[in-house]
């Protein structure tokens, strides 16, 4: 089958593209002494973390539970929950995976670890939880310069049921760009990713002075994520301890979102939206408007970094040339609502190609995305986890 032939729209992913994406990862995971743990939250694929996993990745990472079910259930057997969890629901489903899988979820809250705690020492069971890590993003976590965190750590290194085996953080901010008069896109990256690595090794280091029971032994494990401060990601030793696992995700898609911060460039984003034009229309400045077939269920109402619209429609595909005067600047549920300006050379019934701003909704809204590689579909991927939010 062509791309041609597809009804769209059609999420399409470029095999080499990803296969480039997935190896230049794990080539700097290899390089920098670390394990690579890889997010499926972008691709929720058994075959794409399949993938990962052969070319040399070390567990999973997952977002929700549900997430944690399907892939223990296709056979990966370390699977880490980058989520404090809380609820007796969800640890009985804990539970029922540490049978067949190695388990692990954060906690950040008294309430919630003790809550963790009562459930799993009364099922006779101990499980390894991370204690999530605030280094700058001020989602969650315990702050990693605060007394109070030490103190926190202690008392859930002493609670029956839990084994605190590691940190964990995400250096969300990275997505913020320069904060500063003058700073560049690759400095601001360079900023948040030593950040992230000193912050969490400064902490380690209060860990072991305080007496936490795996960071005097050795065994702490240390976890960083976020696509783009990986893009500049050095190791390196401080008192002992360095990163021992990284925790990307977006890597394996890109969108532009990590173009317009400068960590990937246009032409390594490996899934693209198939839209049609619909319908064509004038303004009254002599500007058209388009519309495709594709919108907020689609191609999601995120917006990105420095861009304008949602998403960047293609002149050339094969090239990954951005079409430059023709924006999304609109979405119904339905439609992608495009505005030209100076007039367009698209008709109604032609197909573009869109790179989205953020790839991981738009997987997540598919039960499966076509394998391509230029103008020949290969095949599909079947989106495993589509929709498993809890």
């Amino acid at each position: 089958m062509l791309v041609s032939e597809l009804p769209t729209p059609a999420i399409l992913v470029e095999k080499s593209r990803l296969d480039e994406n997935i190896r230049s990862m794990q080539d700097l995971a290899n390089e920098q002494n670390v394990r690579l743990r890889p997010h499926i939250k972008t691709h929720k694929s058994v075959q794409i973390a399949s993938m990962q996993r052969e070319l040399g990745a070390t567990g999973l990472t997952v977002a929700k539970l549900g997430e944690a079910e399907v892939f223990a259930a296709a056979g990966f057997d370390d699977i880490r929950l980058a989520y404090a969890l809380f609820g007796e629901e969800k640890y009985r489903r804990v539970a029922a995976l540490l049978s067949r899988t190695r388990i692990s979820f954060c906690v950040d809250t008294r309430e919630g670890a003790r809550a963790a705690s009562e459930f799993f020492a009364a099922q006779g069971l101990t499980v390894d939880v991370m204690l999530e890590t605030d280094i700058g993003y001020h989602r969650c976590g315990v702050l990693w310069d605060s007394p109070d965190s030490v103190s926190f750590a202690k008392w859930v290194d002493e609670l029956p049921g839990l084994r605190l085996c590691g940190i964990l953080t995400h250096a969300g901010h990275s997505y913020f760009g320069p904060q500063s008069e003058g700073e560049s896109l690759e400095a601001s990256l360079r900023r948040v990713s030593n950040e992230e690595r000193d912050r969490m090794l400064a902490f380690a280091s209060s860990l072991k002075k305080g007496g936490i029971k795996a960071a005097v032994d050795g065994s702490l494990e240390i976890s960083i994520g976020s696509t783009p401060s990986i893009r500049y990601f050095q190791n390196t030793l401080i008192d002992g301890f360095s990163i021992t696992e990284i925790r990307p995700g977006n890597y394996v898609f890109l969108d532009m979102t990590q173009v317009n911060l400068g960590v990937q460039p246009l032409d390594r984003c490996a899934l693209t939206v198939l839209a049609t034009v619909f319908s064509r229309h004038k303004n009254d400045d002599g500007s058209e408007r388009l519309f495709l077939d594709a919108g907020k269920k689609v191609l999601t109402t995120d917006t990105a970094f420095r861009a304008e619209g949602y998403g960047q429609i293609l002149y050339d595909a094969k090239a990954m040339v951005a079409m430059p005067h023709a924006v999304i600047n609109a979405l119904s549920e339905e439609h992608g609502w495009v505005r030209v300006r100076g007039g367009s050379t698209l008709r109604v019934g032609d197909t573009v190609r869109v790179v989205p701003n953020h790839t991981c909704v738009v997987a997540n809204m598919q039960p499966h995305v076509y394998l391509v590689d230029g103008e020949n579909v290969l095949g599909t991927i079947t989106v495993d986890a589509q929709g498993k939010v809890v």
